[in-house]
């Protein structure tokens, strides 16, 4: 499945209402936005209001994230991003509510505890991390246990075939490595999956910032796969690398952020591949080879 998102509204882009429109038309019903990024809250808001679809439309916002040097994952930062957010929305309840950073130094006992906090007076639905390792998940999760409380149910993490060399951005936890992705597995928790084109490396985009986190041979080597399964399949190698996020043996849920129409549509594109177990690990380099002459519907 794949999820909007709404990044690159940081500067409320002209294409904006044009591409809710046609996510909406294509069928699409999930929306990721942030208080981090500028005006995507507010747009969305907007176009919610305006073309009464607030009930169609499954909203995802995080809050939490770091203002300068100031980490901000404390419950008095969580509870009033949360709320700017309501207001900024128009919205009584955000459906998927998510911290967008960690901070190792906070217990995760108060935030688990202010999550479900906001979760009993009905101002969230499910609530999840973005950019937690595995391990704090993991302790976040046995704290909610043993005090009966409601668990972190979603989790997003950078995922992408394309593995980070570096990261993108600062305090960002990315999945694309076999330990973590071997966690999502055994826990069976959905990722929503940030970064899932690598920033369109597999599109042809580059430049120093591309270079700097998915340069190097291997990540060529993955490119040069995606572009010869492509021709096989009759799609691009973008929408190749997008299928493999789809295709992992746990529930993901692909965040694309297409700047026109055009990109959104041929994102979607990738919904039409199906790739066998073989395929998704030759894509990765974990197999040499995959059979050739595999008949594709």
């Amino acid at each position: 499945m794949l999820v909007l998102g709404t990044s690159v509204y940081r500067h409320a882009a002209d294409t904006s209402a044009d591409l809710l429109d046609a996510w909406f038309e294509l069928g699409g019903n999930v929306v990721d936005c942030g208080r981090e990024y500028g005006e995507s809250e507010r747009i969305l808001g907007h176009w919610l209001r305006d073309n009464d679809r607030r009930r169609d439309v499954v909203v995802i916002t995080k809050g939490g994230h770091q203002e300068q040097d100031r980490r901000r994952v404390t419950p008095p930062d969580i509870s009033a991003d949360l709320l700017e957010s309501l207001g900024v929305l128009g919205a009584e309840s955000i459906q998927i509510y998510m911290l967008h950073r960690d901070d190792p130094s906070q217990s995760v006992g108060p935030l688990v505890e202010i999550l479900n906090e906001h979760r009993r007076a009905g101002r969230i639905g499910a609530f999840g991390c973005s950019n937690w390792s595995t391990t704090r998940l993991d302790e976040a999760n046995a704290y909610a246990r043993t005090h009966d409380l409601e668990a972190i149910s979603c989790s997003s993490p950078g995922l992408g075939l394309a593995q980070q060399r570096e990261p993108p951005w600062p305090d960002c936890v990315s999945a694309d490595d076999p330990d973590s992705r071997a966690w999502y597995e055994r826990a069976g928790m959905p990722v929503f999956a940030w970064s899932s084109q690598a920033a369109g490396f597999f599109a042809g985009v580059d430049g120093p910032e591309i270079l700097r986190v998915y340069g190097g041979e291997d990540n060529l080597e993955r490119l040069r796969r995606a572009r010869e399964l492509g021709e096989r399949i009759g799609h691009t190698a973008n929408e190749v690398a997008l299928a493999w996020v789809l295709a992992q043996p746990f529930p993901t849920y692909a965040i694309i952020g297409p700047r026109t129409v055009d990109e959104l549509q041929r994102s979607v594109a990738a919904l039409q591949i199906e790739l066998t177990p073989d395929e998704r690990h030759w894509l990765n380099l974990e197999l040499d080879g995959i059979r050739a002459d595999r008949e594709r519907g």
